[in-house]
């Protein structure tokens, strides 16, 4: 019953950064419950003295791995900037990981532009692979990169949910807990960084031993494997490639066209139009065109008989309606010599039908 009820719990982490400088101060911190982590300046001159004495009461030690901000503000020595190249950014956290041993992890102090920087986040997580330290995230900026710098590397990423102390006053730092508190009950799980101020002490050794029920005090690592719903993350996978579109199923060939409307309406076509188009048509098509010229030819073939006879046909009945010359000796040569003048009074001079005088009838 009591694992069942621990189970569903709401988890809380509490995070005191930049110990190294303030051992009084420092010291009343590690007095408090061991879950409560502290997070060591790795060029602060304490900073080896407060990691060992943290490692041997059992509490766990992370390094406050100073970077570069936004806004201009004093810098701690080897203060990791976006510009860095990978070798300098390995060689400073190596020398931070000699200056604070027992080290399970690491945050960010400050960190605004360094954090927001992937190529630069991402020279951060190839270096702590080598050291297997999971990154806190102090999200001093919303747009941090550290979840997604992460992907690809061993490294896990948590995030920090509530800040205690920005307001360096009891009654805020109070409503800040409380606030923390609840969110961890809320999502499970929250993690609440402040800093070794005698206010954000006197608040912690107050409310500490008051937790509610539902609430257990947890330490950083407990929270690597929580959900993401939690503010928590592991390395994100890369992205997955889009799924390929399928491929259209083979048409119907009973299944109709979809018809295909003209984006301007056709001009009206009349009969009469349309009527004289085909007409055109046929006019101008070869077989009307043969047709046509057989045509021709036929009728050239029916006339031309009919001129040339013309002239002969007055001439065929003549020969034979000549009364007056059956003894004549000249009659028979007539038709032959039109200009013979032995034959003024032949009568069939004047019976030429096409009108034109005998060559005898002229004197």
């Amino acid at each position: 019953m009591l694992l069942a009820f621990s189970a569903q719990a709401g988890k809380l982490s509490i995070v005191i950064d930049d110990v190294g400088y303030r051992l009084h101060n420092e010291n009343q911190v590690l007095q408090m419950p061991l879950p409560v982590t502290v997070a060591i300046l790795p060029n602060a001159p304490h900073s080896h003295e407060m990691a060992v004495k943290a490692h041997n009461q059992g509490r766990e030690v992370l390094i406050h791995m100073p970077m570069a901000p936004l806004s201009k503000q004093p810098l701690e020595r080897d203060t990791l900037q976006p510009a860095m190249s990978s070798e300098e950014v390995s060689r400073i956290i190596r020398q931070a990981v000699t200056n604070v041993p027992y080290a399970v992890g690491m945050n960010n102090h400050m960190g605004s532009a360094m954090t927001s920087s992937l190529p630069a986040m991402q020279n951060v997580m190839q270096a702590l692979s080598s050291y297997h330290l999971f990154f806190l995230d102090s999200m001093t900026i919303g747009s941090s990169q550290a979840t997604r710098a992460a992907a690809g590397t061993p490294v896990k990423v948590i995030k920090r949910r509530v800040f205690l102390d920005d307001v360096q006053n009891e009654a805020e730092i109070r409503r800040q807990f409380e606030r923390a508190v609840q969110l961890a009950r809320r999502n499970g799980s929250a993690i609440a960084i402040g800093h070794p101020h005698p206010a954000t002490i006197r608040v912690l050794q107050q409310m500490l031993p008051a937790l509610p029920g539902d609430i257990v005090l947890v330490r950083p690592s407990d929270l690597l494997n929580e959900p993401s719903s939690a503010g928590n993350t592991h390395a994100a996978p890369p992205p997955k490639a889009p799924a390929p579109k399928p491929k259209p199923a083979p048409r119907n060939p009973f299944q109709g066209v979809k018809e295909c409307k003209a984006k301007q309406p056709p001009q009206p076509v009349y009969a009469d139009a349309m009527l004289n188009a085909i007409g055109e048509s046929l006019i101008t098509s070869p077989g009307v065109q043969f047709i046509e010229r057989e045509w021709q030819q036929w009728q050239a073939l029916k006339l031309v008989p009919d001129s040339l006879a013309s002239p002969a046909s007055p001439a065929s009945p003549a020969s034979p309606a000549s009364p007056a010359s059956p003894a004549s000796p000249a009659s028979p040569a007539s038709p032959a010599s039109p200009a013979s003048p032995a034959s003024p009074a032949s009568p069939a001079s004047p019976a030429s039908p096409a009108g034109q005088p005998a060559p005898a009838a002229q004197p």
